[in-house]
């Protein structure tokens, strides 16, 4: 892991990119943690990081998980029949 000020990082951007395969990269603004770069291999996990960090997506679990509490969830094999394929 490799650390840089905000500076160092815009001067040398394309560096630091690079150095981002190898592990992440910790920016930092007068000595403080600020941001993190890091190397992404490919569009599922550029999504799962953009899901992981979505406030809609945990809006929507969290009220799921009050559903579920409050004993108004679907059992584990109902959700899954919903899915089976109909047979002919």
């Amino acid at each position: 892991m490799k650390i840089a000020s905000v500076a160092d990082v815009k001067a040398k951007l394309s560096g630091y990119i690079e150095a981002s395969k190898a592990g992440p990269v910790v920016v930092t603004k007068n000595g403080k943690p600020v941001a993190l770069l890091l190397s992404m291999a490919d569009g599922d996990e550029i999504e799962r990081m953009l899901m992981a960090y979505s406030p809609k997506l945990r809006r929507v679990l969290q009220a799921a998980e009050k559903q579920i509490r409050q004993g108004k969830g679907i059992a584990h094999e109902e959700f899954w029949q919903e899915f089976a394929p109909s047979k002919p």
